[in-house]
């Protein structure tokens, strides 16, 4: 297993964790990431695009001139194409680009990407990150104590002043793993992507939040 280094907000190392080499040290498919990359990328398209063929083009009718006898070439409609104010050849309607991949394509690439992190020696981890209030520059303060300005924060639960004091950084972007007991029942909400780990250069979470995912996917 592999032991990195735990911080606090300070920028002192208080103590260190141990990573899961089923989830952290993994054989790195770059062509599983690809797919994740190409998948997340699709999903997000909103599919809207929409221009008109010639036959849904007002007008257009009548035929600009007979067939034959006037030395110009025939045309049948001023909504063909090639005419100003035509249709559109083979025009862009609505769709859906989304797709799905399998469930352990998907976790394969993750874990793939979070390998990637830790070999690169891009993963930094912190006991907590939590402010009283939402305070831009102190989330600046908190990166800065780790040299770290580009970055994925990875919270343990929604921890509202953290995502706010990080929400006008233009380099740096929030997600959550959090756990919900209801009952007997436990789910798991993960906002982590492949997208956004390969995206920013470093990856930052807190303790409880590696120790969650190493949970959630062990």
């Amino acid at each position: 297993m592999a032991n990195v280094k735990v911080y606090n907000m300070s920028g002192s190392e208080v103590g260190s964790i141990e990573l899961s080499d089923s989830i952290f040290a993994v054989e790195v498919n770059e062509h599983v990431m690809h797919q994740a990359v190409v998948q997340y990328l699709a999903n997000q398209r909103q599919g809207t695009q929409s221009a008109k063929t010639r036959a849904e083009v007002r007008g257009g009718g009548k035929k600009p001139w007979r067939q034959k006898g006037t030395g110009r070439a025939r045309q049948g409609s001023i909504r063909s194409p090639q005419w100003t104010g035509g249709g559109v050849v083979f025009a862009p309607k609505p769709r859906d680009y989304s797709f799905r991949l399998n469930k352990k394509v998907k976790q394969l690439a993750l874990k793939s990407a979070l390998t990637t992190k830790l070999n690169e020696g891009k993963l930094v981890v912190f006991d907590m990150i939590e402010f009283e209030e939402p305070k831009t520059k102190e989330m600046v303060k908190v990166l800065k104590n780790v040299s770290v300005d580009d970055a994925l924060v990875v919270l343990d639960g929604v921890n509202k002043n953290a995502v706010l004091s990080a929400r006008n950084l233009p380099g740096v972007k929030t997600a959550v793993v959090k756990k919900n007991i209801d009952g007997e029942k436990v789910t798991y909400a993960n906002t982590i992507n492949v997208y956004d780990i390969i995206k920013y250069d470093s990856l930052v979470m807190t303790q409880a939040a590696a120790e969650l995912i190493q949970e959630v996917y062990a």
